[in-house]
C-alpha cells in the first residue's frame, strides 16, 4: 500500500511528465512555419507579445534608433551609423537619388524575438494587424529587403527572412546590367558562404559580377526597386540551361534589431 506522501509524490511525477510532453508537443508544433494560426494560439501570441514588450522596454526605450524609418535611402545600401551618414548624403546628391516608394506608408517596428531552432528563417516584430500590417508585406532595413510578413496577429507579426531555408519561399527579382533588366527568382541561401541564391537567369543573359539585384515588383505586395545585394559569383546550373547567381547582401542577418514594414497606401 502507498502511504499518503508516496501517493502525492506519484501524482507530482505524473503531472511533471505530462507537462513535459505537452510543452514538447507545443514547441514542435509552433516551429512549423507554413501552418494556419488559430484563434486560441492568436490570443496566446498576443498575450506573449505584450509580455515581451514589457521585458524589452528597458532596453529599447532609451534607444534613439528604434523609430528611424529603415526604408529611407535603402537604395544607397550603406550601414547607417554616425561615421557613414555624411558619406550617404554625398552619395545621394551625386547619384541624384530621391526617396522612392512614395505609394507606400512605412511602419517602424522592433524585433522582439527569433526562432532559435531556425535562426535564419524568421523574426518576430512588435507590430501587428492593429497597426495595419497584413501577410506578405515587404520588410526592409537601411540595407534593403530582409523578408516579408507572415502569421500576423493583433500585436505582432512573424517575418520570414530571405535567408530562410524554405524551398517554397521565392521572391521575384531583377538584375541590373547596363540598364537592362534580367528577371529571375531569389530562392535559397548558402549557409557556407552567407550568400543568397538567385536562379532562373537565362543562359544568354549578360549579367556579371558586381551587378545589383533588386526586387522586380512582380511579387505580390513587394514593390519594385528594393535593393537585395550584389552579384559576387556566377555558376551554370547542372543542366547547363541557366545561370545561378550568388548575391552578397549588406545586411547582417545575425544582428537585426529594427525594421520597417512597407504598407501600400489606399
Amino acid at each position: 500500500m502507498y502511504s499518503f506522501k508516496e501517493k502525492n509524490k506519484h501524482k507530482k511525477k505524473i503531472i511533471i511528465i505530462s507537462s513535459v510532453i505537452v510543452i514538447t508537443f507545443l514547441l514542435y508544433y509552433s516551429l512549423k512555419l507554413d501552418r494556419k494560426i488559430y484563434l486560441v494560439e492568436n490570443g496566446c501570441k498576443s498575450i506573449v507579445t505584450v509580455i515581451e514588450k514589457v521585458m524589452v522596454y528597458p532596453f529599447t526605450s532609451l534607444n534613439t534608433n528604434k523609430n528611424i524609418d529603415q526604408s529611407e535611402s535603402y537604395t544607397i545600401q550603406k550601414n547607417v551609423n554616425e561615421s557613414l551618414e555624411k558619406e550617404i548624403d554625398e552619395l545621394k546628391k551625386e547619384l541624384e537619388l530621391n526617396k522612392t516608394l512614395t505609394s507606400y506608408d512605412t511602419i517602424n517596428a522592433t524585433v522582439l524575438s527569433r526562432n532559435k531552432a531556425k535562426f535564419f528563417n524568421t523574426i518576430t516584430i512588435d507590430k501587428g494587424s492593429k497597426d495595419g500590417i497584413k501577410d506578405d508585406m515587404a520588410v526592409v532595413t537601411y540595407n534593403g529587403l530582409i523578408g516579408k510578413t507572415i502569421h500576423t496577429t493583433l500585436n505582432s507579426s512573424e517575418v520570414k527572412l530571405i535567408t530562410s531555408d524554405d524551398l517554397n519561399y521565392k521572391v521575384s527579382v531583377s538584375v541590373m546590367t547596363e540598364n537592362i533588366d534580367s528577371y529571375a527568382i531569389l530562392s535559397g541561401y548558402d549557409n557556407k558562404t552567407g550568400y543568397v541564391k538567385v536562379t532562373g537567369v537565362s543562359k544568354d543573359s549578360l549579367v556579371k559580377e558586381h551587378d545589383n539585384v533588386l526586387t522586380s515588383g512582380l511579387s505580390s505586395m513587394i514593390p519594385r526597386g528594393i535593393y537585395i545585394g550584389e552579384v559576387v559569383k556566377i555558376e551554370e546550373d547542372k543542366y547547363n540551361l541557366s545561370k545561378i547567381l550568388y548575391v552578397k547582401t549588406k545586411e547582417d542577418f545575425n544582428n537585426i534589431h529594427y525594421v520597417t514594414v512597407l504598407k501600400e497606401k489606399k
